[in-house]
């Protein structure tokens, strides 16, 4: 093997976690990353990082957080989304009351 090849199967190996099997055979399984940010892709917090399997193994507390899209969306996205939506419908209501005032000054 090369060199590159070393590195390749180095990095590989870093990016594994390893498990005792029966015979004394060691298996490669693949390290949890986390649950992500649906819109900024960042870790969320007060989530465990666990494999798929092990999170149908724990509770529906431990796999959210008690917030709207609590186990999806962090924070930070959550207060953006609020604040977008209160926006637009101050800017429905504000097309509303000019449109009000145009046909009140024709009149």
């Amino acid at each position: 093997l090369v060199l590159n090849d070393f590195r390749r199967l180095y990095v590989i190996r870093c990016a594994m976690a390893t498990s005792r099997a029966m015979g004394s055979r060691t298996n490669l399984l693949k390290k949890p990353k986390g649950v992500m940010c649906g819109d900024c892709k960042v870790r969320l917090q007060g989530i465990p990082q666990l494999r798929p399997k092990e999170y149908s193994r724990i509770s529906r507390r431990e796999k959210t957080v008690t917030r709207a899209y609590g186990g999806s969306r962090c924070a930070k996205c959550v207060r953006q989304r609020i604040v977008r939506a209160f926006l637009v419908e101050e800017q429905k209501i504000v097309k509303k009351v000019l449109k009000a005032q145009g046909q009140a000054q024709k009149a």
